[in-house]
């Protein structure tokens, strides 16, 4: 038993600072099937999902699933921290080295509260060890643990700030797309000004924010599993919006070219790939389609509204689907395994912006409508204004050049 003892300290000593050397420092994807954080976060979800799908959707069940990410962030420190503990007790129990203790008969857990105090630096003071091999090893243990408390506070930090990182260009799509967002709302809100430079230099911000979004979930997976702030925004649905927006450019619309939009989605669609296989889901095709015929050709008619209309109109929804094909089937599987509802081509019926609403919106003068008029109808009152401007600008010219005549024949006829 002590032999197996000193065999199992050993091995799980080397698996967990390799796992956390892996997930910490080294700043690369490891394909290695095995690994403990793995393990970990696969059978922890699975147990934190099953419920989950249990609850009805909503902000209830958002709310729970909040909780699993740095939860389990918080847990996975523990369960290294506390394996390490183990191995140590275990590596000195199966030695039987000599102890100055209390009891007068060693047991392991002795050895193991004498292991814990020295990882966690408490230096109590009242089992010390004896020999030399037993000093050695709790040095060895003493400076692990400050080790490991090192990497804690330069790790969580990373999380946070790539956590806001990749929030802060989320909330954007929020005025710029609706919520929950659409590719429809997107080329909507910035064709109907017909600056289409703003959204062509949107779309190569997002191209860096697919960049980031891949670097940042593939070196630290757990960032998958924060939840954004608002119930119908996520980094899910902001990438497949992307990919949405991109697709539709790729068909093409008559007397609109958009050549950066192939970039933004080969790096969209290589996030949405390499995040899917991180975790193992392949791909998946839902019964239900995102885009049916009748949505399709909502989308049609709600896109000619503002002027865009689809080149050669009798095959642009085949081409359209087949460019679906490339990553609608990644961004399901994605979407299935976080549980996060995808967004829609086209909404249904007509949403309010997160932005639009709040707690004292109830009793304020103003309205959800009259915001939306400000941000996303003002153009067409800017345009009606201007051309009031301009007639009443003539009618003045006129009448002053009225006047004037007027007064040159007076001053004549005098």
């Amino acid at each position: 038993m002590r032999i197996l003892a000193i065999i199992i300290g050993l091995f799980l000593i080397l698996i967990i600072l390799q796992d956390s050397f892996e997930s910490i420092v080294l700043p690369r994807r490891v394909s290695r099937r095995f690994r403990l954080s793995r393990l970990f976060y696969v059978s922890t979800w699975v147990l934190w999902s099953s419920l989950a799908r249990k609850m009805r959707a909503g902000n209830r069940r958002e709310v729970y699933l909040s909780y699993y990410g740095p939860l389990s962030l918080i847990l996975m420190l523990v369960v290294w921290a506390a394996a390490l503990i183990c191995a140590f007790g275990l590596l000195q129990w199966g030695m039987s080295l000599p102890m100055n203790a209390p009891e007068k008969e060693m047991t392991l857990g002795t050895y193991l509260y004498m292991s814990g105090t020295t990882f966690i630096t408490l230096g109590l003071g009242d089992v010390t060890p004896l020999a030399g091999v037993g000093r050695f090893l709790a040095v060895a243990e003493a400076g692990m643990g400050f080790g490991f408390l090192a990497l804690i506070i330069g790790y969580v930090p990373i999380i946070y700030q790539a956590f806001s990182r990749r929030e802060s260009n989320i909330s954007l799509l929020d005025a710029r797309a609706g919520s929950p967002p659409s590719a429809t709302e997107m080329l909507r809100r910035h064709y109907r000004t017909q600056r289409l430079e703003e959204l062509l230099q949107f779309l190569r911000e997002w191209e860096q924010w697919c960049a980031t979004l891949l670097e940042s979930h593939l070196s630290y997976p757990v960032l998958t599993y924060y939840r954004s702030q608002h119930e119908r925004q996520s980094w899910l649905a902001a990438l497949t919006t992307v990919l949405d927006t991109c697709a539709l450019l790729l068909v093409g619309f008559d007397g609109l070219a958009a050549p950066s939009a192939r970039f933004t989605f080969a790096i969209a669609r290589h996030a949405a790939v390499d995040l899917a296989q991180i975790y193992g889901t392949p791909p998946v095709t839902p019964k239900l389609t995102r885009l049916s015929t009748a949505d399709y050709t909502r989308m049609q008619g709600a896109l000619a509204e503002v002027g865009l209309q689809l080149e050669h109109e009798e095959e642009a929804e085949v081409r359209l689907t087949e460019i679906r094909r490339m990553y609608e089937p990644f961004v399901n599987a994605l979407a299935d395994h976080l549980l996060v509802n995808l967004p829609p081509w086209i909404s249904s019926e007509r949403t309010v912006d997160d932005w639009q609403t709040s707690a004292w919106d109830h009793f304020a003068q103003w309205s959800p409508e009259k915001l939306q008029e400000i941000t996303h109808i003002i153009v067409d009152h800017r345009k009606k204004n201007i051309i009031r401007h301009e007639h009443l600008h003539s009618h003045s010219d006129q009448g002053e050049q009225h006047s004037l005549d007027g007064s040159e024949q007076t001053t004549e006829a005098s």
